[in-house]
């Protein structure tokens, strides 16, 4: 069952849009918290987000550009703005889909259905900047080469991604790596950060691991 998402800051519109998905045998989640539209999306990994752009907390375009930044999630823009200008925007942002309000159900659900079918294969795989990571084989695609990590650092460069821009402190990465942050040799999770960052410097990546002493570590793009 394909699993969806919406964020829309309108109830009556949300539970309508809830309702005729679920009809159609889809698994749905409504959005409430617009402070953490971003973080809930990449917390659940929905097949696909339909989102509005006119939202309380920050605009749809910004969400659209953090979800496509950290993640492959497929996202259609529905909104009520029926300007050209924002259809380009959102489309260079890296929206796959822009439907206008008010919409048509059958348009709505073939572009939904075609959306995801463009996307079959890809559940795996999470998007950072220029390269994509296949997370069932942490196979790194980039540049039009794959490299398989081992299993380690790829959970290391997974774990960072999806907290990009921020620090992951080392616990958590050890959490990710071994299971547990109890009687781990940091010299250990060393080791691995070392590795991976060598092969990240050996490819055109636009990214690099900084570290916070006494924190962690964090992903960020290269100045």
């Amino acid at each position: 069952m394909k699993h969806i998402a919406i964020v829309e800051d309108e109830e009556m519109v949300a539970a309508e849009l809830s309702a005729m998905l679920q009809k159609e045998g889809y698994q749905v989640t409504c959005i409430e918290d617009f402070s953490r539209v971003t973080e809930e999306v990449l917390a659940i990994l929905p097949d696909l987000l339909l989102l509005d752009i006119n939202l309380p907390e920050k605009s749809g375009f910004v969400i659209c550009r953090e979800i496509k930044n950290r993640s492959s999630v497929p996202v259609l823009i529905l909104t009520s703005r029926d300007q050209l200008k924002d259809e380009i925007a959102a489309l260079e942002l890296g929206a796959d889909e822009f439907i206008t309000k008010p919409y048509r159900k059958e348009r709505l659900l073939l572009r939904i259905a075609n959306v995801l079918k463009r996307y079959e294969g890809r559940n795996n795989m999470l998007e950072g900047p220029g390269f994509l990571l296949d997370r069932g084989t942490y196979t790194l695609f980039i540049d039009g080469t794959s490299v398989l990590l081992p299993k380690n650092q790829g959970r290391i460069l997974e774990t960072l991604l999806l907290d990009f821009g921020t620090v992951v402190p080392k616990e958590k990465l050890c959490e990710a790596v071994w299971g547990t942050s109890e009687f781990i040799d940091e010299n250990a999770l060393q080791v691995n950060l070392t590795r991976l960052k060598k092969t990240m410097t050996s490819l055109p990546m636009k990214i690099a691991i900084t570290s916070e002493r006494g924190v962690g570590y964090r992903l960020e793009e290269k100045p």
